[in-house]
């Protein structure tokens, strides 16, 4: 499997961007779908997730800020980040796996998921 992201970059707070992760190898539209964060400070944190049917969670400190959504012909899930925040900076990963996870994913590890992408940098100055 490849799990490929894009979209970080530096913006100021309150601007937005839009990650991208591309799969291949693995069927798409099968697998649950997770954007997680590694800051220095906060360490991993789950920030989003869509299952195979849709279903769509948030962490609270994202939520009505940023939105996924996946392109099961495109081989793609999203994250929309809007009103961006100092303390969203981080390399956010693009993560699958093919069962899903009920609610909120908590205490995420390396083993949460199945396939990691490389991650995308997203730095936002105060």
């Amino acid at each position: 499997a490849r799990l490929v992201e894009s979209g970080g970059g530096l913006v100021q707070a309150g601007q937005s961007l839009t990650l991208s992760c591309v799969v291949s190898g693995i069927p798409f539209s099968r697998f649950y779908m997770s954007w997680v964060l590694q800051a220095p400070v906060k360490g991993q944190e789950w920030v989003s997730s869509i299952s195979s049917d849709g279903e769509i969670t948030y962490a609270t400190s994202v939520k009505d800020r940023f939105t996924i959504s996946r392109d099961n012909a495109k081989m793609t899930v999203y994250l929309q980040m809007n009103s961006l925040k100092s303390e969203d900076t981080a390399r956010y990963y693009c993560a699958a796996r093919l069962l899903p996870i009920d609610g909120e994913v908590k205490d995420v590890t390396y083993y949460t998921y199945n396939y990691w992408g490389k991650g995308t940098q997203v730095t936002v100055s105060s």
